[in-house]
């Protein structure tokens, strides 16, 4: 056994195992917990965002951060073999480790800190409404990113077509479906940090959405 592949296959590892934390609380606050305290009283959404949404938020940005990471390390163990089903791929686990950091995570502090004031017989914090629906936001974006993120980088390996082609061969996908495709991820990001949710706000919407823009970009892969 080669040195060379261990560290590689470990660096594969490492990443599944991040990805499937990172992903799966994903999954849990957009599927699960939202849906929840659409239902739950106020004393219950209190106690649980107090209590709990900061021992998922810790799994989830540390899984993150250990994802992106480990992604980074196998991208150098590829090299030149990197395809561009796993570039889109990475595009969008990349943006998705900004969200969680840059977005996510700060604006959910500010939630957090109001709960909890008002819990101890404070006020709530004006801006805590604000930052929920800026977490939100970019919260159902990673939503919908994750599908055509974990397609495209099972693709990169067992999905035949022009994406499947190392990106230094002529023959692969072309310069206009590389650009469009990186216009129409780039346009869905600055919605994330300017936007609205619109068909994403429920779980149904952007599980279709994360599909049509997985089709979506597959087809302008393949087509153009």
């Amino acid at each position: 056994m080669e040195l060379e592949n261990l560290l590689s296959y470990l660096f594969r590892w490492i990443h599944f195992f991040a990805g499937v934390t990172w992903i799966g609380i994903l999954y849990y606050f957009n599927f699960v917990q939202t849906e929840f305290f659409k239902e739950a009283d106020a004393a219950t959404k209190s106690n649980a965002i107090s209590k709990l949404v900061p021992r998922a938020l810790w799994w989830f940005r540390y899984g993150a951060l250990l994802t992106f990471l480990s992604g980074l390390a196998l991208a150098g163990f590829l090299g030149a073999a990197v395809n561009f089903y796993i570039m889109i791929g990475m595009l969008m686990g990349t943006l998705m480790f900004l969200n969680v950091w840059l977005i996510i995570w700060p604006a959910q502090q500010i939630v957090i800190a109001s709960t909890d004031a008002v819990i101890a017989g404070g006020e709530a914090d004006p801006a805590a409404a604000g930052a929920l629906a800026k977490a939100g936001l970019a919260s159902r974006t990673n939503t919908l990113f994750s599908l055509p993120m974990l397609f495209f980088m099972g693709a990169s390996a067992h999905l035949s077509g022009a994406g499947r082609l190392p990106m230094s061969m002529e023959d692969g996908v072309s310069s206009v479906a590389q650009i469009l495709c990186l216009v129409i991820i780039i346009g869905l990001e600055i919605n994330a940090i300017k936007g609205k949710q619109g068909p994403m706000t429920s779980v149904v919407g952007v599980i279709h959405c994360g599909i049509a823009l997985t089709a979506v970009l597959l087809l302008i892969m393949q087509l153009l």
